[in-house]
């Protein structure tokens, strides 16, 4: 029963299709994400305003391609930096070790690029404005969600004018590490066995101050730090210390600041946080989802946090919006946590490694572990390779249709420029946010029936008038064509020198519902074959 449905008999209770709990960046993108496929929601953040201090400061390509998604990514492209990387010091800020990002990943963006959270949210939040299907209200707590039941959700918030009540038919928990919306699932936390306390530091200055254009991680054992520049005078400085250690910020800095330093020097915020590791056990129940730090909360070390919650909206959203909008079936909607959280746990498990190289660790073995990390760093090709995409590829399952061959199933089609009547496009600008079927030669009638039957295009990739990008990546992968997702993942591909996908009938009743189901391929290839022939 849709909340449509549901509202004959709750006339008196605001029917909302998605409510999202939480305005930050994952909760926004959420929202916009929706709206460009025509789901109306409703964004209850208890707060009246942006968040006004730093907080993430990392993005790679692929959150740029999703900030570029909802609309964003010229506005996103004017307050970022490209980073350099990261290098590896030793306690006397000797390199140990250089992992060099491309300012031209896969993605089409820079590996790594540098920002404040604040002016990110804003630009959000101007963009959710602009949109009629969104609405946020601020100063809006959510108290209650449920019961867990089938049908629509009942939410309850406060604000001044008192409590309200209304239903929706999904409940996007983006509401953070102290989510209301986990608790009101039954979800508990999987500890992964990283706990620390670090003191963050922001800083303004116009300080000739010592950096790379990358971030800095001290791998000492004593006080590991990690330093980056963010903005044109803004930095961040994050330190672990020892318990009861105290120490004032100009000297916990002075390494990277020139001798005797005495201009400005603006200390914006200097506080505690305890960095964690931690994966809910459940993402999901009935028609209420877990995302960004709801879901899973990863210690910084390599910039994924962020991210992470960023892959989850455009993980999720597509589906979810095929779902209430398309005829989707409602097991589409179980392949959101099967697929993010996996992924979503080895990124978390590369962050804590990073942390234990920062740190060495305090047993007995923390002074071999700190030898063979200097040793693995001198290894050839070790560290471009680390330096590579930090994101792996999809684990199999139903919209991810391995086999026996993985290839580039799973993995992000790269996003090249392309010529869309005459002028340079991003890829997706042109494919916009619908399946596509990419071919390395002309379709197949058999290819061009799927397409059809999906309501999307089959595009030879020739056609695209990109530098070759695309044609190299189906000749690495061995394939003759992929079936790329709304979320640009690979979901299935033709094997070269085949005709067909690999695995068509596991994927096709998940997209479409006994009511609006998906023509069998050949039932309609021989129907356009009739056409052609008449």
């Amino acid at each position: 029963m849709t909340a449509e449905q549901h509202s004959s008999h709750t006339s008196e209770v605001p029917v909302i299709p998605v409510v999202i709990i939480g305005a930050g960046p994952v909760g926004v993108t959420a929202a916009l994400l929706l709206a460009r496929r025509g789901v109306r929601s409703l964004v209850l953040e208890r707060h009246h305003d942006v968040y006004p201090l730093p907080r993430a400061l990392v993005a790679d390509d692929e959150a740029r391609r999703i900030l570029q998604a909802v609309g964003v990514g010229e506005e996103f492209a004017a307050m970022a930096r490209p980073g350099n990387g990261l290098r590896l010091l030793d306690a006397r800020h000797r390199v140990m070790a250089e992992f060099r990002r491309s300012e031209h990943g896969p993605h089409g963006y820079p590996q790594t690029s540098m920002f404040e959270q604040p002016a990110l949210e804003r630009v959000l939040r101007d963009a959710l404005a602009r949109r009629p299907e969104c609405e946020l209200r601020g100063g809006a707590e959510v108290t209650g969600i449920g019961p867990d039941t089938e049908g629509p959700v009942r939410v309850t918030y406060r604000d001044d004018a008192g409590e309200h009540h209304l239903w929706a038919d999904a409940v996007l928990g983006c509401d953070g590490a102290n989510s209301l919306t986990r608790e009101a699932i039954g979800a508990a936390w999987e500890d992964l066995r990283f706990e620390e306390r670090w003191t963050v530091v922001d800083v303004r200055t116009t300080a000739d101050v010592r950096c790379w254009e990358g971030v800095d991680q001290v791998c000492d054992p004593d006080r590991p730090a990690t330093f980056m520049r963010v903005g044109a005078d803004s930095y961040r400085w994050e330190f672990r210390l020892r318990d009861g250690q105290e120490q004032p910020v100009r000297e916990l800095v002075a390494p990277w600041l020139p001798r005797s330093y005495d201009g400005d020097f603006e200390v914006v915020r200097e506080t505690a946080y305890t960095f964690r590791a931690r994966i809910a056990d459940r993402w999901r129940s009935g028609r209420v989802f877990l995302l960004g730090d709801a879901a899973h909360l990863t210690p910084p070390f390599i910039g994924q946090g962020l991210c992470t919650g960023l892959r989850d909206a455009y993980n999720l959203t597509w589906k979810l919006a095929r779902v209430l909008r398309q005829g989707g079936d409602e097991r589409l909607l179980d392949t959101y946590e099967s697929e993010r959280k996996p992924h979503a746990r080895h990124v978390i498990r590369l962050a804590v490694a990073m942390g234990w190289a920062m740190t060495g660790g305090q047993d007995g073995a923390a002074a071999l572990r700190r030898r063979l990390l200097a040793v693995a760093c001198r290894i050839p090709g070790l560290t471009t390779a680390a330096g590579g995409n930090l994101s792996p590829p999809l684990t199999a399952g139903p919209l991810v249709r391995r086999g026996i061959r993985r290839g580039l199933v799973g993995t992000h089609c790269p996003q090249p420029w392309v010529d869309a009547d005459g002028r340079p496009t991003r890829l997706d600008e042109l494919l916009g946010d619908a399946f596509t079927v990419l071919t390395a030669a002309e379709p197949s009638p058999s290819l061009r029936a799927l397409a059809h039957g999906l309501g999307v295009r089959a595009v030879p990739v020739s056609e695209l008038g990109d530098d070759g990008t695309l044609a190299a990546w189906l000749r690495a992968g061995r394939a003759a064509g992929v079936l790329l997702r709304p979320d640009r993942v690979v979901m299935d591909l033709v094997p070269a020198g085949g005709r067909d996908f690999t695995d068509t009938a596991a994927w096709a009743a998940l997209l479409h519902t006994a009511r609006s189901p998906l023509p069998s391929p050949p039932t309609v290839e021989k129907s356009l074959l009739r056409s052609a022939a008449r």
